[in-house]
């Protein structure tokens, strides 16, 4: 039997995806004035950073324990293998949700074949990590494969971003108040990455048309066979510039494969309206 994998809602991928590579999606929750929705479900993007744009702050909270229940229990009864490939465990309590709830539902199913996985990776890197295991499931891999091949893509995924407004870093608790407003006042726009699954400061690049050469220039530094690897860039309702890195990355690469998706609603609710971020594997699976 095909392994079902299954992922949650801050992998960014469209629902075209999620149908195309048979991926079953389990949303997280934003808060939008008082009002609760399912991330990729019943809210988009786009009301999300025109509402931050207006001034509202969005909240988000993790996948339900029930849901949970009801997606590993549906399985299980079923019979059929799964792997549930999740969101960074230093940005959200998703896995150590899902893994409560593996122990409950195995309990009562003990030959349950499900087995959980902390990417450490957010957004299209999440993503691509996703599509990468979708793809190996498809053509027949068994579980044991496919965990060695997702959790090398997971190890290996870089994550290089910038964010328009400083202020929502702030918000997050990522940057000092201080950092924000002189931040904003300079115009000095920030490039993060992620190591061990946690945001970290990269390097404050002054004006907006450096940062894509500086993006750019760390991929040079830091990937491998960028031509022939798959590549994602999300982008938080700024299509233009993510299209524009794009094309930079085909210019100087030749890299036929781009993934390019808006920011979904529950990472976006903490990055902002602007936000760009770029993936791709430093050392790709041999």
């Amino acid at each position: 039997m095909e392994v079902k994998i299954i992922c949650d809602s801050a992998s960014d991928l469209s629902q075209e995806h999620f149908d195309r590579n048979n991926i079953e999606m389990v949303p997280l929750k934003v808060t939008l004035n008082e009002e609760e929705y399912l991330d990729g479900k019943t809210i988009t993007p786009k009301k999300v950073y025109d509402a931050m744009r207006e001034g509202a702050a969005p909240k988000t909270s993790q996948v339900s324990p029930q849901a949970f229940k009801e997606f590993f229990t549906r399985y299980a009864e079923a019979g059929q293998p799964c792997i549930y490939f999740a969101l960074s465990s230093e940005l959200s309590g998703t896995y150590q949700t899902a893994k409560m709830m593996e122990d409950e539902v195995k309990t009562e199913h003990p030959d349950f074949d499900l087995h959980i996985v902390d990417t450490k990776c957010a957004s299209l890197g999440y993503g691509l990590v996703v599509l990468r295991a979708a793809e190996l499931a498809a053509d027949g891999a068994s579980i044991q494969e496919i965990l060695d091949i997702g959790t090398y893509h997971a190890e290996h995924m870089e994550h290089i971003f910038t964010v328009d407004d400083l202020e929502y870093l702030y918000r997050g608790g990522r940057v000092s108040k201080t950092a924000a407003f002189v931040g904003t006042l300079l115009k000095i726009k920030p490039l993060l990455h992620v190591e061990e699954g946690k945001l970290i400061p990269l390097e404050k690049i002054r004006g907006a048309k450096k940062v894509l050469k500086r993006m750019l220039d760390i991929m040079k530094e830091r990937g491998e066979d960028l031509s022939n690897q798959p590549i994602a860039i999300s982008h938080a309702d700024d299509l233009e510039n993510a299209e524009q890195l794009a094309s930079m990355i085909k210019e100087e690469f030749g890299t036929e494969q781009i993934h390019i998706e808006m920011v979904g609603s529950a990472i976006g609710a903490h990055a902002g309206p602007g936000t760009i971020a770029l993936f791709f594997l430093n050392q790709p699976y041999k």
